[in-house]
């Protein structure tokens, strides 16, 4: 099979317990590091899916890559081939496809609880979760709107498109890749954003992320299974009958 292609925008926002599950599955990947300026391909046809992780950039920054991203992401749409996006990369996701890109009501940072849809593609996608809640961990300013021909899987009080599916892509506002250490490293990185948005419900503290990891980890770890299990399926092997 083919490798999957997971762009890193960001040093600390890596591929996390997306890579795992790949490498779980007996999945090849394949690291392109934006952040380190690796050239974005003209073409999806190289791999049989691809991965956008998140960044603290927005998809309306003046930045050099994002454009190319998109045309990235059209073509992989127009090859049938899955695309899947995490926070930044849900929202250059719905870029591509033509959503819009917007400040969200209020940030959300931290363990948040989230809905399932309750119709057919929400069943398909969340299983158990459809129509029931899930545990997912945040962290952003922005939020997209569902491109055209789009479901949207889940939401929140705080924030209506969480996850969206369109076809064989699939596009996340929240982070369902998080591991502990991603969490710890994310804390002391940005506990200054924390701090300053400390009064919204929507965040919490580094201490309280830290200390409901045990809690929270499990339910999460299931919900992304069930997404990623779902995703993988549409993964182009040209060996396959």
């Amino acid at each position: 099979m083919l490798p999957v292609a997971i762009f890193r925008h960001s040093p600390t926002e890596g591929p996390g317990y997306f890579a795992i599950f790949l490498e779980q599955q007996g999945i090849p990947w394949t690291l392109i590091a934006v952040d380190e300026g690796a050239p974005i391909p003209e073409m999806a046809s190289a791999y049989s899916g691809l991965c956008f992780m998140g960044g603290p950039m927005s998809v309306n920054d003046p930045l050099p890559w994002i454009e190319p991203v998109c045309q990235l992401i059209r073509n992989a749409v127009d090859h049938d081939i899955p695309v899947i996006g995490h926070c930044l990369g849900g929202q250059l996701l719905s870029k591509a496809l033509g959503g819009n890109v917007t400040a969200n009501p209020v940030r959300e940072i931290g363990w948040s609880e989230v809905v399932g849809e309750d119709h057919p593609r929400a069943l398909q996608w969340l299983g158990k979760f459809a129509g029931k809640p899930g545990t997912v961990f945040q962290w952003h300013g922005e939020t997209f709107t569902l491109p055209a021909g789009a479901s949207r899987l889940m939401s929140n009080m705080h924030c209506a498109n969480q996850i969206f599916v369109c076809g064989p892509h699939l596009g996340m506002q929240c982070h369902v890749e998080m591991t502990p250490e991603m969490i710890a490293t994310w804390c002391q990185q940005w506990q200054e954003e924390a701090a300053a948005f400390k009064t919204d419900p929507s965040v919490q503290t580094p201490e309280t992320m830290l200390g409901e990891i045990d809690d929270r980890l499990p339910t999460m770890r299931a919900l992304s299974e069930q997404l990623y299990s779902v995703w993988i399926q549409g993964l182009k092997d040209p060996h396959r009958p």
